[in-house]
């Protein structure tokens, strides 16, 4: 009997080794939770991806969710579960796998979470529900937040068509410039990041004023003066993600609203170029963008900050291709662009802070030169001057030479400020070999223009017509004597 028993338990011993070593016992669990379902009402709640299905406005509560689950441990336990390279090359991502369900527990309440086609279910006893609903919704948002403010990761959206639809695609954001790495006045630096912490602070003054928690900023200069690298510092100095709006694959204004109306809060809306865009065949769109500045879709989110670029404030017009300037009126009006910032050629201050950047030298021999080839004005851009820093950044006085040898190719033509000079001097009011024209000639005609149209309605019966041709020759003639 004794070795009856014995045998009995060795043979138990053995049979729970080898289950141990198979999934029988997780099979087995599984089939009691599903038997005890069978005694217990379950409550369940549906967490669309955008608000009431009309797929313009992401769900934020979704977002929060899906980001609080890829950080369950329990994530691991899902038969299906994809990963993921993070911002850097070792992070791996969890994350959960369409129609898959992950377990939580809660005060000692399981939820079950289902992840479905744009929507998340969330599932618990009906019994449990005062106990646990709210409070477990709190405990979501706060873990998610937190996660956010830990592993944050910019990104950047761009649009494109998709199925005969426009939408927006994402990649991670990682242009490395900062507030501190670009180069700009140090005073117009320091007033737009005021500016910026500033805004991020104000969230109850606009609400006071019932006006949209939103900025809109315009960057204007030459091309190669670094405003596309501003923009990047302010998303990183503001930790917002960017969504880089191309104007020229929006069909129309309809289809402009649906992308703008999808951004999230918290992000950087940038428009580059805007000008060209309003002095082309696609200025109803650009115009359409600028509605959104100031009209009733703006109010659709809020912590915003847009950003328009351009090569020129004086190249706005009004957006029909005539050129009278009004669109200028319409993009600075009150409302819309909020803060101008200048992005100018490069002069000497400049380049001692792109020659402390580029290659940590704060004072040289050279720069002497360098300061008189600027004697002149401007002629480069910040970028020209970078290229040429870059390429000779082994040696200074290489680079330095190279710089003083760029801008003596480019001074401003002294022979074009000599004729001109020469013409005001001459008030011949006759074209000169270049084809410019005197300024005093050109007023004495339009005053005899204005005598002319007077005596027209005044003497028109009295006196022949006056021959105009005459006038300006005698006005000629006068201005030589």
């Amino acid at each position: 009997m004794f070795l009856l028993i014995v045998l009995a338990i060795g043979t138990l011993i053995l049979i729970i080794r080898f289950l141990s070593k198979t999934s029988f016992l997780h099979i087995l669990l599984n089939k009691y939770r599903s038997f005890e379902d069978w005694f217990h009402v379950y409550q369940s709640y549906k967490i669309p991806q955008y608000n009431e299905n009309n797929n313009l406005q992401e769900n934020l509560l979704y977002g929060n969710v899906s980001t609080y689950l890829n950080s369950l441990a329990s994530l691991e336990d899902s038969q299906f579960t994809n990963l993921f390279t993070g911002s850097k090359c070792n992070d791996i991502i969890l994350n959960l796998d369409a129609n898959q369900t992950v377990v939580d527990t809660f005060l000692g309440a399981r939820v079950y979470w289902t992840n479905g086609v744009k929507e998340l279910t969330m599932r618990f006893r009906k019994k449990d529900k005062r106990r646990i609903l709210r409070p477990y919704l709190q405990h979501v948002l706060s873990v998610a937040e937190e996660n956010k403010s830990k592993q944050k990761e910019i990104r950047l959206h761009f649009n494109l068509y998709d199925n005969g639809r426009c939408c927006w695609r994402s990649i991670p954001f990682t242009h490395p410039a900062t507030m501190d790495s670009v180069v700009l006045d140090g005073d117009v630096k320091n007033k737009v990041k005021s500016d910026l912490e500033l805004f991020l602070k104000s969230k109850q003054y606009y609400n006071k004023l019932g006006r949209v928690w939103k900025r809109s900023y315009l960057l204007y200069g030459p091309s190669g003066t670094g405003k596309s690298s501003f923009v990047a510092a302010m998303a990183r100095f503001l930790c917002y993600d960017v969504y880089d709006i191309d104007l020229s694959t929006v069909s129309d204004v309809s289809d402009l609203k649906l992308l703008l109306l999808e951004t999230k809060s918290k992000s950087l809306i940038l428009v580059e170029g805007i000008d060209k865009f309003l002095l082309s065949s696609e200025k109803s769109t650009a115009a359409g963008m600028l509605n959104f500045m100031d009209g009733v879709t703006s109010c659709c989110g809020e912590e915003r900050v847009l950003v328009f670029t351009m090569n020129g404030k004086d190249r706005i017009g009004d957006g029909d291709g005539d050129g009278d300037g009004d669109d200028q009126t319409a993009m600075m009006r009150p409302g819309r662009i909020d803060v101008k910032v200048e992005f100018p050629l490069c002069d000497f201050s400049t380049f001692k802070n792109l020659a402390g950047n580029y290659l940590g030298v704060k004072d040289h021999k050279l720069f002497g030169q360098v300061e008189e080839g600027f004697q002149n004005g401007p002629s480069l851009s910040p970028a020209q001057i970078g290229e040429l820093l870059i390429s000779n950044r082994t040696s200074p006085t290489r680079a330095f030479k190279s710089v003083i040898t760029a801008l003596q190719q480019h001074q401003p033509n002294k022979q074009v400020d000599k004729v001109r000079a020469k013409s005001s001097d001459n008030g011949s009011g006759q074209p000169m070999d270049d084809g410019l024209l005197c300024r005093e000639s050109v007023h004495t005609v339009r005053e005899f223009r204005k005598l002319y149209g007077l005596l027209k309605g005044s003497r028109r019966k009295e006196e022949p017509p006056l021959d105009l041709s005459s006038i300006e020759k005698s006005g000629s003639r006068h201005d030589q004597t």
